[in-house]
């Protein structure tokens, strides 16, 4: 694709990265059959190539209005459209630049503005956002429909994690939200990781991995998190921590990419670079283990669904299964896996109508197999899918640890 930037458009931090990628497409559209907001929409403009162009046309200096940046805030940021693409454009990247430089001329309207501000000073603050969940689960009784599907009527305590025993040991990014909505994952993870001979040394300094603000118009304050969270694992690093693990696959594709935001960053490329190194979601942990000491006894039959931030962002679709299926779990089918559920981090709060029709078709697909339980490898994919109230949905390793006992 040819590219003509303005000179204003070529000032930007990253100009030469995004002409890069729009040169890399060629406009085959392939990429369009497999984009959720394409699908339901079925305009050029809420698929990848349409957005790619929008952001191409900005770039040039043609005009821009809040209908163009509509459809860039309508993309899930599933990358759905990077696993079809054959020319490998990174249109994940293009589409942040786009939306950064956009944001930077025209303004949302007041209450988009006072959304994306609250969400940013909430979510990303374990303390705050416990309070007020708590808060809204006792008045959940008395709230609209639309505000009380994103508050869980009952949240599983965490289990008491094992104290570190073993000459193995890694660290685990605790999150920001699932600390509130799901406080056992992590917990389950540590004792099953204990029960391998591996400990998980607590760092209470890392908090939220910085996606949130990154990709509601924030993107400095997320590499401040980013670095902040580099500063609180360095130490362990260096003293022989094996590996970061992730039990939110959308926290874990955002800190694997901290070698690739932080790369003109001279005090923090290095260590950005050994931190996405380190990095791993909690299935490229176990998979290399012997799990025969792993004795789960269950007859539930379970559908797994893939977050896009798994198997689209980290390319490690199909890995989950098979660990489940060898601990001896039945998965029913699941048509069309490589669909986004609508959760996208923030996307089921700032864009809730698609977001409830994406969850919906996901929802028929995961229980046409009828199973007892839907498990996930995301913390907003578990929200947003047991929202709607009808299959129980949970982590898989929570599964897996309730069946080890």
């Amino acid at each position: 694709m040819q590219t003509n930037l303005t000179e204003q458009a070529r000032q930007l931090p990253r100009a030469a990265e995004a002409e890069s990628i729009l040169r890399s497409c060629v406009h085959c559209g392939f990429c369009n059959a497999t984009c959720p907001t394409y699908q339901l929409l079925g305009d050029e403009r809420d698929g990848p190539r349409g957005r790619i162009y929008l952001i191409k046309a900005f770039l040039e200096g043609e005009a821009t209005t809040r209908e163009t940046q509509l459809h860039l805030d309508q993309c899930l940021s599933c990358r759905n459209c990077e696993t079809t693409c054959p020319s490998g454009v990174k249109y994940h990247t293009l589409l942040d630049i786009g939306r950064e430089a956009m944001a930077g001329q025209i303004e949302r309207p007041l209450q988009q503005r006072m959304l994306r501000s609250a969400l940013r000073q909430v979510v990303p603050n374990p303390g705050i956002f416990n309070t007020l969940l708590k808060t809204g689960q006792a008045v959940r009784t008395f709230m609209p429909a639309a505000i009380k599907d994103k508050i869980p009527a009952k949240v599983a305590p965490a289990k008491p994690r094992p104290a570190p025993r073993h000459a193995r040991h890694v660290l685990i990014l605790e999150g920001c939200a699932q600390q509130g909505l799901s406080p056992n994952t992590n917990a389950a993870t540590a004792r099953v990781l204990d029960r391998l001979g591996i400990s998980i040394k607590p760092i209470s300094e890392a908090g939220c991995c910085g996606a949130v603000d990154y990709h509601l118009d924030a993107q400095q304050a997320g590499l401040d998190r980013a670095r902040r969270n580099i500063d609180a694992w360095w130490p362990a690093i260096e003293g022989g921590a094996e590996a970061i693990v992730q039990t939110a696959s959308g926290c874990g594709a955002f800190v694997k990419e901290y070698a690739h935001l932080l790369k003109d960053d001279p005090a923090y490329a290095g260590k950005a670079e050994k931190v996405s190194t380190l990095a791993l979601d909690l299935v490229e942990l176990l998979e290399k283990e012997d799990l025969q000491s792993l004795q789960a006894r269950t007859t539930q039959k379970l559908a797994f669904h893939c977050p896009c931030t798994l198997q689209h962002a980290q390319k490690l679709g199909g890995r989950v299964e098979p660990i489940l299926q060898k601990l001896g779990f039945s998965l029913t089918p699941v048509a069309d896996a490589h669909l986004c559920c609508g959760s996208a981090g923030s996307y089921s709060i700032t864009q809730p109508v698609l977001a409830r029709q994406l969850r919906d078709n996901k929802l028929n697909a995961l229980e046409a197999g009828q199973p007892d339980t839907i498990v996930t490898a995301n913390i907003g994919c578990q929200t947003h899918l047991g929202s709607a109230n009808r299959t129980p949905v949970r982590h898989w390793i929570e599964v897996v640890e309730d069946a080890l006992n």
